[in-house]
């Protein structure tokens, strides 16, 4: 599969959105802040790494602000049912969103009709995470390495299945760049988050499954068969399992990144400050063992490289998108 981007219009636009949103937003803000609980949609069912991600960051961020940070679980279509919730939400620093790269990268490209504009109507507070996708595959399917996996799944056309947490999720698109690029055909099937999905590649109703880091006490336990990374580069939890890449599907990369957005709107010292304690947060070896045990790295950054970074992405999984005529659900 051949991608080409361009090196304009959706990118610049997006860029210059958000920077537009930064600046303008107001920068005064009552030094009392916050006078009371933060609370951070999480805009998927609990149980998946945007959930888990949250909650690991919520508890010393909160202690941090000197205020209680409770999580609330809003998922539905993709992520959008919380992102409108949010975009919605008063612009007053009160209210969060913890959402997967794909809200902002990804629906804007499978759903004809948002209830919301992702880029217009929320601003970047900070990045948590690049999350990676693993291979893995039911216990007892035929295959031990990813070489005997790619060679069963092609003479088995259209007799396999894999989840994913909803189309247009990470788990889906990896599933569509290695059958386009691998010549492949199994049966998608969409669930409402990472976490069902999981469950019934582990109960064998389905044959494989990208998992975005939940499942991997489970690889440990030897309850799944992990036989590649979706990353062009290998994970340090497992440094003997290849990547895609290197198992000729070169370029394969279905990393994203997650992380916080606020209403547009919301003060920039606000922005500056939940940033900063993000930021450090992340710094903690705790949060970076958490993420890691999750299959992913902390990755904190300013709100304007966190913008940059899902134009990006827009550019790369848009690509793939077009390419395999993926709609929302």
């Amino acid at each position: 599969m051949t991608m080409t981007h361009k090196t304009h219009s959706p990118l610049k636009r997006s860029l210059l959105v958000w920077a537009t949103a930064l600046c303008l937003v107001p920068a005064a803000m009552a030094q009392s802040w916050p006078t009371k609980p933060v609370k951070i949609v999480v805009n998927f069912p609990p149980g998946g790494a945007a959930d888990q991600i949250a909650r690991a960051i919520g508890v010393p961020l909160g202690e941090a602000l000197g205020q209680p940070v409770v999580v609330e679980n809003r998922g539905g279509a993709n992520g959008n049912l919380g992102g409108d919730a949010v975009a919605k939400s008063p612009a007053d620093g009160y209210t969060l969103l913890m959402s997967s790269g794909g809200m902002v990268s990804v629906n804007p490209h499978i759903y004809a009709r948002m209830p919301f504009d992702p880029v217009k109507d929320l601003v970047p507070v900070a990045s948590a995470a690049r999350v990676l996708v693993f291979l893995v595959a039911k216990p007892n399917f035929p295959a031990n390495n990813i070489q005997e996996f790619l060679a069963h799944v092609k003479a088995n056309p259209g007799r396999l299945s894999y989840g994913s947490a909803g189309n247009g999720s990470s788990p889906h698109l990896a599933g569509e760049m290695m059958k386009s690029q691998a010549g492949l055909f199994a049966v998608h099937v969409p669930y409402r988050g990472a976490a069902p999905a999981l469950q019934d590649v582990l109960a064998g109703q389905l044959d494989f499954y990208f998992d975005p880091g939940i499942g991997l006490g489970q690889v440990r336990a030897g309850k799944l068969k992990l036989l590649a990374v979706g990353s062009l580069k290998r994970s340090p939890l497992f440094p003997n399992v290849p990547t895609l890449d290197e198992a000729g599907l070169k370029g394969f990369d279905a990393d994203s990144v997650f992380g916080f957005y606020a209403p547009t709107g919301t003060p920039t010292d606000v922005v500056n400050r939940l940033n900063r304690e993000i930021n450090r947060i992340l710094g903690t070896q705790a949060l970076k063992d958490r993420i890691q045990n999750l299959g992913g790295e902390a990755l904190p950054l300013t709100p304007a490289e966190f913008a940059a970074r899902a134009a990006n992405d827009s550019q790369r999984f848009g690509a793939i998108i077009r390419e395999r005529k993926i709609s929302g659900d």
